[in-house]
């Protein structure tokens, strides 16, 4: 098991939070996530996981032009797109820490499990942000569902959403 890679005497030279996902489309249960990280951080990586056994909603691409244009006007942000292990990307960007959203206690659950494998694989700890209830009833699958049915689903996405990109 690995230990912290920051110590007293070696720690980070700037704070980076790597904020993992699919983000398929990044809501606004995800903007609050990101601004409300950005005060504590330097800077705030929002880092799109590109697994190629999924077809998703949106293409890559698409998904980071997407979330680019909701916190483009926000100093802190970088947007990357990565393969493999977050735990591998997160030490590439010269992250401090994970950054997580939590709605539910089944979510806790599961980010606790990955909280312990990520700190097993590179040292970094897990921050959990929990949703503010106001918008814990929103999540990236609620939103595919309603709008596959039809419905406008603006309420639930960030006022910069580029919504001409939904599919």
């Amino acid at each position: 098991m690995r230990t912290s890679r920051y110590t007293d005497e070696n720690p980070p030279e700037r704070r980076v939070a790597f904020f993992a996902g699919s983000f398929d489309p990044f809501t606004r249960g995800h903007e609050d996530i990101v601004l409300r990280a950005l005060p504590l951080f330097d800077e705030v990586v929002i880092a799109i996981g590109i697994n190629p056994d999924k077809k998703g909603f949106l293409p890559i691409e698409t998904r980071k032009q997407w979330i680019e244009s909701c916190v483009s006007w926000h100093r802190g942000v970088r947007v990357i797109t990565f393969e493999g292990l977050a735990a591998d990307a997160a030490i590439e960007n010269d992250a401090c820490c994970f950054i997580k959203g939590v709605r539910t206690a089944q979510d806790y659950e599961y980010e606790m499990q990955m909280a312990q494998v990520n700190h097993d694989l590179c040292g970094l700890d897990t921050i959990l942000f929990y949703t503010d209830p106001e918008l814990a009833h929103i999540s990236s699958t609620i939103v595919r569902q309603l709008h596959a049915l039809g419905h406008d689903v603006s309420a639930y996405l960030p006022d910069m959403a580029p919504l001409h990109l939904l599919p």
